[in-house]
């Protein structure tokens, strides 16, 4: 008799056990999907703000470029500008972003027989040219004053170059844009622009810094109203590689600005912008 009330004990505490585990695992089974609940909930409440910020971007890059002035337009507000007798018409800048446009013709004076530049930096190129010559330089105008049309033709001719040495017609553009402006976007249109290099030496390469010529006019051409136009290390910023040949005139205030920090026509109108 006493067995079989143990028995009965035994198994009253088996299934009291085994109700009373099943209690407490649907307790932890509840705080876990309690717990899970949170942090779903937290997750869609982060992409949540990631989308709306990054929709509230889109949109305010939508109504900057409502506001934004059209290729066409900008060009004409730099020939505008060129044209103009203002304080700051040396300094338009004309690269990809900035373009000029194509029916842009400046009043010309030749500084030799074959090249001109604006009649307004004349007295400044030529007072250049004869101080280097004083000081033993033979500099030598590979290019001045180009046209549309004619910047059109150096432009299809560098391409057809890399056309002819392998590049697809896709990448001999591309090639061709990192060290000849796209017609339109060329500071030789604006004729305040000239590649100049070494009589001795006429390559358009790097080797053209060591010429003695490069090294003062590189020293010098700010007195001039002149600057190195495509420095070394800031073709990300200019779009086209360095060409130790390529000097623009923005006049002499800005030119010894520029030379001084060593910066670009881009960074230098950027700190005037900002009041630096």
């Amino acid at each position: 008799m006493k067995k079989k009330a143990m028995k009965y004990r035994l198994i009253k505490i088996l299934c009291v056990g085994i109700i009373f585990g099943a209690l407490i695992g649907m307790l932890l089974m509840g705080l876990s999907g309690r717990a899970r609940i949170k942090e779903v909930r937290e997750e869609c409440k982060t992409t949540e703000d990631k989308l709306k910020k990054e929709n509230e971007q889109l949109q305010a890059e939508a109504e900057k470029a409502k506001v934004q002035p059209s290729s066409e337009a900008i060009a004409k507000e730099n020939a505008e500008k060129l044209a103009s007798n203002d304080d700051d018409w040396s300094l338009v800048l004309i690269n990809s972003e900035s373009p000029l446009d194509t029916s842009y013709a400046p009043s010309l004076t030749k500084i030799t027989d074959d090249y001109s530049v604006d009649s307004r930096i004349a007295d400044d190129t030529k007072k250049m040219f004869q101080d280097a010559a004083d000081a033993g330089m033979s500099l030598n105008i590979i290019s001045a004053y180009r046209d549309y049309e004619t910047q059109r033709g150096v432009f299809n001719d560098t391409m057809l170059n890399w056309i002819y040495q392998g590049k697809t017609p896709l990448d001999a553009y591309d090639e061709t844009k990192q060290s000849v402006a796209v017609p339109g976007t060329s500071e030789h249109a604006t004729g305040l622009a000239m590649d100049i290099t070494s009589s001795t030496y006429q390559e358009l390469d790097d080797e053209q810094e060591n010429t003695d010529e490069a090294k003062w006019l590189k020293a010098n051409c700010a007195n001039y109203g002149y600057i190195l136009r495509y420095p070394t290390n800031k073709s990300d910023v200019t779009g086209i590689v360095y060409e130790p040949w390529h000097f623009r005139y923005v006049g002499k205030t800005a030119a010894k600005e520029i030379m001084k920090q060593g910066i670009t026509l881009e960074e230098y109108l950027e700190q005037q912008k900002d009041g630096k």
